[in-house]
Protein backbone atom coordinates (compact mmCIF):
# COMPACT_ATOMS: atom_id res chain seq x y z
CA UNK A 1 0.00 0.00 0.00
CA UNK A 2 1.63 3.37 -0.86
CA UNK A 3 1.99 6.03 1.73
CA UNK A 4 -0.45 8.38 0.07
CA UNK A 5 -3.39 5.39 0.02
CA UNK A 6 -2.55 4.33 3.73
CA UNK A 7 -3.08 8.47 4.80
CA UNK A 8 -6.79 8.39 2.69
CA UNK A 9 -7.34 5.08 4.17
CA UNK A 10 -6.48 6.81 7.68
CA UNK A 11 -8.42 9.87 7.51
CA UNK A 12 -11.86 8.43 6.21
CA UNK A 13 -11.40 6.14 9.56
CA UNK A 14 -10.71 9.67 11.20
CA UNK A 15 -14.33 11.48 9.83
CA UNK A 16 -16.08 8.71 10.10
CA UNK A 17 -15.31 8.29 13.84
CA UNK A 18 -16.07 12.04 14.30
CA UNK A 19 -19.15 12.14 12.17
CA UNK A 20 -20.70 9.59 14.82
CA UNK A 21 -19.55 11.82 17.88
CA UNK A 22 -20.95 15.01 15.96
CA UNK A 23 -24.64 13.39 15.19
CA UNK A 24 -24.89 12.87 18.78
CA UNK A 25 -25.55 16.44 19.46
CA UNK A 26 -27.17 16.87 15.87
CA UNK A 27 -29.77 20.21 16.10
CA UNK A 28 -32.10 18.26 13.68
CA UNK A 29 -30.51 18.20 10.28
CA UNK A 30 -28.91 15.18 8.09
CA UNK A 31 -25.43 16.40 8.02
CA UNK A 32 -25.14 13.31 5.67
CA UNK A 33 -27.00 14.74 2.71
CA UNK A 34 -26.03 17.01 0.73
CA UNK A 35 -27.14 20.60 0.73
CA UNK A 36 -29.21 21.72 -2.39
CA UNK A 37 -29.18 25.32 -3.77
CA UNK A 38 -33.04 25.70 -4.97
CA UNK A 39 -32.89 29.42 -5.86
CA UNK A 40 -30.43 32.35 -6.42
CA UNK A 41 -30.62 35.57 -7.45
CA UNK A 42 -27.52 38.36 -8.07
CA UNK A 43 -27.86 41.44 -5.50
CA UNK A 44 -24.58 42.79 -6.56
CA UNK A 45 -22.26 42.73 -9.32
CA UNK A 46 -18.70 44.28 -8.49
CA UNK A 47 -15.36 44.69 -10.68
CA UNK A 48 -13.98 41.65 -8.25
CA UNK A 49 -17.00 40.17 -6.71
CA UNK A 50 -20.22 39.65 -6.94
CA UNK A 51 -22.99 38.54 -4.21
CA UNK A 52 -25.83 36.07 -4.35
CA UNK A 53 -29.06 35.76 -2.42
CA UNK A 54 -29.42 31.95 -2.15
CA UNK A 55 -32.06 29.76 -0.47
CA UNK A 56 -30.27 26.57 0.46
CA UNK A 57 -32.33 23.12 1.12
CA UNK A 58 -31.37 20.88 3.92
CA UNK A 59 -33.28 17.66 4.86
CA UNK A 60 -34.11 17.33 8.50
CA UNK A 61 -33.39 13.44 10.24
CA UNK A 62 -37.39 12.69 9.18
CA UNK A 63 -35.82 13.34 5.22
CA UNK A 64 -38.24 16.25 4.94
CA UNK A 65 -36.68 19.21 3.59
CA UNK A 66 -35.49 22.80 5.74
CA UNK A 67 -34.61 25.40 3.64
CA UNK A 68 -32.51 28.01 4.79
CA UNK A 69 -31.57 31.92 3.46
CA UNK A 70 -27.72 32.85 2.71
CA UNK A 71 -25.69 35.26 0.92
CA UNK A 72 -22.89 34.38 -0.57
CA UNK A 73 -19.74 36.58 -2.32
CA UNK A 74 -18.21 34.97 -5.31
CA UNK A 75 -14.64 35.50 -6.11
CA UNK A 76 -12.20 34.57 -8.05
CA UNK A 77 -9.43 32.00 -6.48
CA UNK A 78 -6.33 33.92 -5.09
CA UNK A 79 -2.72 32.48 -4.49
CA UNK A 80 -0.46 33.74 -1.53
CA UNK A 81 3.14 33.22 -1.74
CA UNK A 82 5.69 33.19 1.24
CA UNK A 83 9.20 33.94 -1.05
CA UNK A 84 12.17 32.65 0.76
CA UNK A 85 15.94 33.43 -0.74
CA UNK A 86 17.80 30.49 0.34
CA UNK A 87 20.59 31.74 -0.20
CA UNK A 88 20.47 34.93 1.93
CA UNK A 89 17.74 33.53 4.33
CA UNK A 90 15.48 36.05 3.72
CA UNK A 91 11.79 36.77 2.88
CA UNK A 92 9.56 38.82 0.53
CA UNK A 93 7.36 41.13 2.16
CA UNK A 94 4.84 43.78 0.92
CA UNK A 95 2.91 47.11 1.96
CA UNK A 96 -0.29 48.54 0.07
CA UNK A 97 -3.37 49.34 1.17
CA UNK A 98 -5.79 47.08 1.94
CA UNK A 99 -9.82 48.16 1.97
CA UNK A 100 -11.45 46.06 3.94
CA UNK A 101 -8.93 46.97 7.03
CA UNK A 102 -8.79 50.09 5.57
CA UNK A 103 -4.97 50.35 6.36
CA UNK A 104 -1.94 50.44 4.60
CA UNK A 105 -1.19 46.54 5.88
CA UNK A 106 2.27 44.71 5.44
CA UNK A 107 1.64 41.07 3.83
CA UNK A 108 2.87 38.57 1.50
CA UNK A 109 2.81 38.53 -2.79
CA UNK A 110 -1.07 37.48 -3.71
CA UNK A 111 -2.80 38.01 -6.63
CA UNK A 112 -5.97 36.52 -8.39
CA UNK A 113 -6.02 33.47 -10.23
CA UNK A 114 -6.75 34.17 -14.06
CA UNK A 115 -9.93 31.85 -15.68
CA UNK A 116 -9.11 28.81 -16.97
CA UNK A 117 -5.12 29.52 -15.15
CA UNK A 118 -3.18 26.92 -12.84
CA UNK A 119 -3.04 27.86 -9.21
CA UNK A 120 1.14 27.34 -9.75
CA UNK A 121 1.68 29.42 -12.71
CA UNK A 122 -0.81 32.20 -11.41
CA UNK A 123 1.77 32.37 -8.41
CA UNK A 124 4.99 32.72 -10.28
CA UNK A 125 2.90 35.44 -12.69
CA UNK A 126 1.82 37.06 -9.39
CA UNK A 127 5.02 36.98 -8.03
CA UNK A 128 6.27 38.47 -11.20
CA UNK A 129 4.15 40.97 -12.44
CA UNK A 130 4.04 42.41 -7.96
CA UNK A 131 8.09 42.57 -7.51
CA UNK A 132 9.58 41.98 -10.73
CA UNK A 133 11.51 38.52 -9.06
CA UNK A 134 11.45 35.51 -11.62
CA UNK A 135 13.31 32.27 -10.62
CA UNK A 136 16.15 31.98 -13.10
CA UNK A 137 15.03 28.28 -14.61
CA UNK A 138 12.59 25.51 -12.94
CA UNK A 139 15.39 24.49 -10.55
CA UNK A 140 15.82 27.56 -8.83
CA UNK A 141 12.51 27.48 -6.77
CA UNK A 142 11.44 24.76 -4.77
CA UNK A 143 7.07 25.36 -4.54
CA UNK A 144 5.78 23.95 -1.43
CA UNK A 145 1.65 23.79 -1.11
CA UNK A 146 1.07 24.32 1.96
CA UNK A 147 -2.75 24.35 1.99
CA UNK A 148 -5.58 25.47 0.28
CA UNK A 149 -8.01 27.51 2.36
CA UNK A 150 -11.55 29.19 2.20
CA UNK A 151 -10.56 32.96 3.15
CA UNK A 152 -14.39 32.59 4.81
CA UNK A 153 -16.76 29.80 3.97
CA UNK A 154 -19.04 30.75 5.68
CA UNK A 155 -20.14 33.95 3.33
CA UNK A 156 -17.62 33.53 0.58
CA UNK A 157 -16.13 30.75 -2.21
CA UNK A 158 -12.87 32.30 -2.38
CA UNK A 159 -9.69 29.72 -2.17
CA UNK A 160 -6.81 30.70 -1.53
CA UNK A 161 -4.05 28.26 -2.84
CA UNK A 162 -0.93 29.41 -0.18
CA UNK A 163 2.32 28.55 -1.28
CA UNK A 164 6.47 29.01 -0.11
CA UNK A 165 8.87 29.39 -2.44
CA UNK A 166 11.89 28.23 -1.44
CA UNK A 167 14.68 30.09 -4.42
CA UNK A 168 17.83 29.82 -5.30
CA UNK A 169 18.94 31.99 -8.18
CA UNK A 170 16.57 34.58 -9.32
CA UNK A 171 17.00 37.68 -11.50
CA UNK A 172 14.46 41.24 -11.99
CA UNK A 173 12.13 42.12 -14.54
CA UNK A 174 9.82 45.17 -14.29
CA UNK A 175 6.77 45.04 -12.36
CA UNK A 176 3.31 45.23 -13.64
CA UNK A 177 0.88 46.78 -11.89
CA UNK A 178 -3.33 47.10 -12.66
CA UNK A 179 -4.41 50.90 -12.88
CA UNK A 180 -5.08 51.13 -9.51
CA UNK A 181 -2.73 48.73 -7.55
CA UNK A 182 0.20 50.37 -5.42
CA UNK A 183 2.58 47.87 -4.07
CA UNK A 184 6.15 47.97 -2.15
CA UNK A 185 8.22 45.45 -1.62
CA UNK A 186 11.29 44.78 0.18
CA UNK A 187 13.48 41.38 1.12
CA UNK A 188 13.74 41.10 5.18
CA UNK A 189 14.93 38.74 7.59
CA UNK A 190 13.42 35.72 9.24
CA UNK A 191 13.51 37.35 12.66
CA UNK A 192 12.56 40.89 11.30
CA UNK A 193 9.25 39.03 9.28
CA UNK A 194 7.99 37.42 12.58
CA UNK A 195 8.27 41.06 13.88
CA UNK A 196 5.53 42.73 11.78
CA UNK A 197 1.85 42.80 12.10
CA UNK A 198 1.07 40.57 9.32
CA UNK A 199 -2.58 40.09 9.98
CA UNK A 200 -4.41 38.63 6.62
CA UNK A 201 -5.25 34.42 7.53
CA UNK A 202 -3.70 33.58 4.92
CA UNK A 203 -0.61 35.00 5.03
CA UNK A 204 -0.17 34.16 8.60
CA UNK A 205 -0.59 30.11 7.57
CA UNK A 206 1.79 30.72 5.32
CA UNK A 207 4.12 32.19 7.82
CA UNK A 208 3.60 29.29 10.42
CA UNK A 209 4.13 26.55 8.34
CA UNK A 210 7.63 28.34 7.05
CA UNK A 211 8.09 28.43 11.26
CA UNK A 212 7.46 24.80 12.03
CA UNK A 213 10.02 24.09 9.02
CA UNK A 214 12.78 26.05 10.29
CA UNK A 215 11.96 24.51 13.53
CA UNK A 216 11.95 20.92 12.54
CA UNK A 217 14.71 20.84 9.87
CA UNK A 218 12.11 19.29 7.19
Amino acid sequence: MTGTGHQQRTDASVRMRVNKELRASHSGIRMDTPARVVESASVYEGAIFSVQERVVELTDVNNEPVRIHRQVVLHAPAVVMLVHDTVNDRYLIEREYRAGANMFAYGLPAGLIDKDENPEHAAYRELREETGIVPDNVDSCQLDHVRSCYSSEGMSDEIAHIYVMHLTHYHHEPRHFDADEHVESAWVSWTDLLALPISASNSVIAIQHEQLRRVTGV
